[in-house]
């Protein structure tokens, strides 16, 4: 089988890979940087456990060619703490104590947090209807939204904080 060569910038880092015209970004994710946060679950772009974000947006990993990314931004769960800080909807989901066996987890995470950077102030009907392709079977639905409306809280409280200037 033909491999590509191609350069995937993944959490702010520049990888040149050798893939195969079928290899989704889930698999070089997985096996070739040992990103293991996005999860195989369906493989069919249906379950949301292997979203991640390209470009700021949720996406699929599962089902994206992978030789098709050069030039994308992709971010996993790995990615998103700062220093060791964990970004404000991981902290939200800690302590909101939204997992049960952890499995949907980073999908649930990865999705409100592109949600939450394009729409700060999402509506509850937003929040659900965005997480309802995230399929979550231990039933912790109600802690993982509390997860998102405190995420929702603090990233409003910061956006409003940004905007702040010293003289007030």
């Amino acid at each position: 089988m033909k491999k590509y060569a191609i350069t995937l910038a993944v959490n702010r880092q520049s990888h040149a890979l050798l893939v195969s015209q079928t290899a989704s970004l889930l698999e070089i994710l997985r096996n070739d940087l040992g990103l293991t946060a996005a999860k195989y679950g369906c493989g069919l772009g249906e379950c949301g456990a292997c979203t991640v974000l390209v470009d700021g947006k949720a996406a699929r990993s599962c089902i994206i060619p992978a030789r098709h990314l050069a030039g994308h931004a992709i971010t996993t769960l790995e990615g998103l703490a700062a220093d060791g800080t964990p970004h404000p909807v991981q902290q939200a989901f800690i302590t909101a104590q939204a997992a049960q066996c952890g499995y949907c987890l980073n999908g649930m995470i990865m999705t409100s947090v592109a949600l939450l950077h394009q729409e700060p102030d999402a509506s509850d009907s937003r929040i659900r209807d965005v997480l309802a392709g995230n399929l979550c079977r231990c039933g912790t639905h109600i802690e993982i939204l509390e997860a998102v409306h405190l995420a929702r809280q603090r990233v409003v409280v910061t956006a409003q904080l940004n905007h702040v200037s010293i003289e007030d």
